[in-house]
Formats: structure tokens, sequence, C-alpha cells
């Protein structure tokens, strides 16, 4: 077995893929080998906020992996554009680097492939949610993501920890019918709103982009109170789904 510090700093690492290469971030905890969670960045990309959310999971015993979904589908406007056309039909070239990016994770020597788990932000939860169902996963963690059209996408899916910001107008519906969809598949879950938070409470963004979003229908912005809740939610619930 061995050890790396506890505060491991996040590597950039490239993972094959067809015949270039997905950047993403990496972190890992202090003792390995570990259970692993595959992290998806939410809209603003893979930036700093995606490398602590890494960093989170390190410390709570994971090695932690989040996978560019942008890079090489072109400039930012367009390769947004087509990445969320992949998640609105639920296939694509999105899905293609998400599982390339599972199956690097898994083959990792440091990596226990056996305990796995997905987690996702905002575009990221949406895609998190549909890959709980297609992967070999034993948790998933869903913040303030979109759901599929058709419930046959749940079929399959793992235990689920998820939380959605009730100001949050754009995905108002969500938070009910996902518990729905679980209930009736007799999926181990916890879904949870949080009344005074807007989308995006786990996150903090600056920009016009940034701005915009918590002005409208969404409120989007940081929730500390929220996002401390959540991350406590989701600690315990990985370590029964996946072990300690």
């Amino acid at each position: 077995m061995t050890t790396r510090p506890a505060t491991s700093p996040v590597e950039t690492v490239r993972i094959p893929f067809e015949a270039d290469a997905i950047p993403a971030y990496l972190a890992r905890p202090a003792t390995l080998p570990a259970p692993a969670v595959l992290l998806f960045h939410e809209v603003f990309g893979l930036n700093a906020d995606m490398a602590g959310k890494a960093q989170r999971f390190a410390a709570m015993g994971y090695v932690a992996l989040a996978p560019d979904l942008f890079e090489g589908r072109g400039r930012k406007p367009f390769c947004v554009m087509r990445t969320m056309r992949d998640l609105g039909r639920g296939a694509g070239g999105a899905f293609a680097r998400i599982e390339a990016a599972r199956a690097w994770l898994a083959a990792q020597p440091f990596v226990d492939a056996s305990r796995l788990g997905v987690a996702g932000f905002c575009m990221g939860g949406g895609f998190a949610l549909l890959d709980a169902a297609r992967a070999p996963y034993g948790a998933a963690a869903v913040f303030y993501g979109q759901l599929p059209k058709e419930e046959s996408a749940f079929d399959g899916i793992c235990p689920v920890v998820a939380g959605y910001g009730g100001r949050d107008r754009s995905l108002k519906k969500a938070p009910a019918r996902l518990e729905a969809a679980l209930t009736a598949r007799g999926v181990d879950h916890d879904v949870k709103t949080y009344p005074e938070a807007g989308h995006g409470f786990l996150s903090s963004h600056d920009g016009l982009f940034a701005w915009l979003n918590r002005h409208g229908p969404m409120k989007v912005g940081f929730n500390e109170g929220a996002a401390e809740d959540s991350w406590a939610r989701v600690e315990q619930f990985f370590s029964r789904q996946l072990g300690p």
C-alpha cells in the first residue's frame, strides 16, 4: 500500500482518446489504492472550481478524476453547444469521452475498480445521472442536473444522492420526478431540495455570464449552508455505498 500527502495537489493528466487525448484533473487521497469517483464539470468547463471539487473528494478518501468534456470539440460556444446536444439526446461524442475516462480510471493500479462512483454538477449532473444507469458504479452524486426525458433512462441506475435549489425555477419539478423514479425502481437514494438556494449552489463563479444567471430564473450562486450540507450527505452516502 502506498501513501501520499493528505494535501496532494491536483495533477493534470491526459487520457488517450481516438487519435488525441482528453485533459483531466486527477486528485489522490493519502492512502492508496482507494475507491474512485469520476467527476463531470459544469457548463463553465474544467476550471479551478472543479479542481477544488476533485480535492474535496480526495480528502474524503477517493481518487477523483475530472475529464474535460469540451476539449477537442471546437471553439468554446460550439463545443458547449455540441456537448449540450449530446446530453439532450443521450448519445454522442461526449459519452464516448466519458467512457474513455471511466475505463482509464478503472485501469489505474492505485484505484480499487470494484468501488467506483460518479458525480456531476449542472450540465455534469445530467451526464452523471445518465452514466449512472449505463456503467458499473456503486453510487452517484447529482447536483442540479437535468433529468432525461424518457423514464427508461433510469433503468439499472445505481444508488443516488442528489441536491437541487428551491429558487431554481428551471429545475422546479426535477427533485420530485427523480425521487419518484428511484422509488419506483427500489433504488436507494437521498434527494434533497434546499429552499434558500438557487442553481449552482456548490460553486462560485465570476464574470458576466455568472452575473446574468444570478439574476435570472436559475438564481445561480454559491450557498455555503446548502454546499456544506451537500458535501456531508455525499460523504455519508458514498461511504455507505462504496465503503469507507
